[in-house]
């Protein structure tokens, strides 16, 4: 353990965090998300919801400023915002300390752009579509 650093942020998340460079994308994504199938290294947080790991996260890792948004959730079938978009956002405004634009993607659209993901997280949020794409900034 370190100190000031959240116990979910495991040795291998923080070793993929360290590693990502500014414009990689991270995934975020609910326990019914198929994280394995895309290639990208896959960091398990079991009984984290997807607001808690990314505040864990968040804590180290910035959020682009460079492209305009730097965050994509995954919308229902009907295209509306998932249950746990409220709490994303307001996770992601706390950790950047501004209003970070977050925009919705259509499930197959966002099973698409996060192949190309660095990597990806998977917790154990029980709410559907709480999936998200994140864009590392630099410090």
């Amino acid at each position: 353990m370190l100190k000031g650093i959240d116990p979910l942020l495991t040795p291998d998340l923080l070793r993929l965090l360290a590693q990502m460079g500014h414009g990689d994308v991270l995934a975020v994504v609910d326990r019914n998300y198929p994280a394995h199938a895309s290639g990208a290294p896959v960091v398990e947080l079991p009984g984290a919801d997807v607001a808690t790991a990314l505040r864990a996260i968040l804590a180290l890792l910035p959020v682009d400023t460079f492209i305009d948004p730097p965050a994509w959730h995954m919308l229902t079938d009907a295209g509306v915002p998932g249950p746990a978009v409220p709490a994303v956002q307001a996770a992601l405004d706390a950790a950047e300390g501004r209003a970070v634009p977050f925009a919705g993607v259509a499930r197959p659209d966002f099973y698409v752009a996060a192949r190309d993901a660095y990597a990806v997280v998977r917790t154990s949020e029980t709410l559907p579509y709480a999936c998200v794409l994140l864009a590392k900034g630099v410090v």
